[in-house]
């Protein structure tokens, strides 16, 4: 089980997209980027297996409007301990939007809960990326 975003980036790098970089800023609309995929990516890893993984509605709008600027790709890659999924956001619809209470961050010590504006995508509308990262 893939339990942190770097963890997921170094393999998606190594075994992937070789000239992955992580984005320069730390609370950047994106994780990642890749100039030969001309993708921007957000990357979650999620403790427990949901069929429906949850994107918050304020990364979507920064990587559509980031795609829309730059023709950027936009990407949201969520792994689970089931596998590792890849969503281009551009061929898929728009999620349903959500008001939901959840912590501030996940990555961080700031657990105090918040509310968030989420929608969802099915795993049937990703791409399972698990046996391309040698999982």
């Amino acid at each position: 089980m893939i339990k942190y975003e770097r963890e997921l980036f170094k393999l998606i790098k190594d075994r992937m997209v070789p000239d992955l970089e992580v984005s320069e800023l730390q609370m950047s609309e994106y994780d990642c980027y890749s100039i030969h995929l001309n993708a921007d990516i957000e990357l979650k890893c999620r403790n427990k297996h949901y069929d429906d993984l949850v994107i918050e509605k304020y990364k979507y709008e920064k990587l559509i409007l980031r795609s829309e600027k730059f023709g950027t790709i936009p990407i949201y890659i969520n792994s689970t301990p089931v596998g590792v999924w890849s969503f281009r956001l551009t061929e898929l619809p728009e999620p349903d939007w959500s008001e939901r209470r959840m912590p501030k961050t996940t990555a961080f010590t700031n657990n105090n809960m918040i509310i968030k504006v989420v929608g969802y995508y099915n795993i049937s509308q990703g791409k399972n990326i698990t046996d391309l990262l040698g999982l």
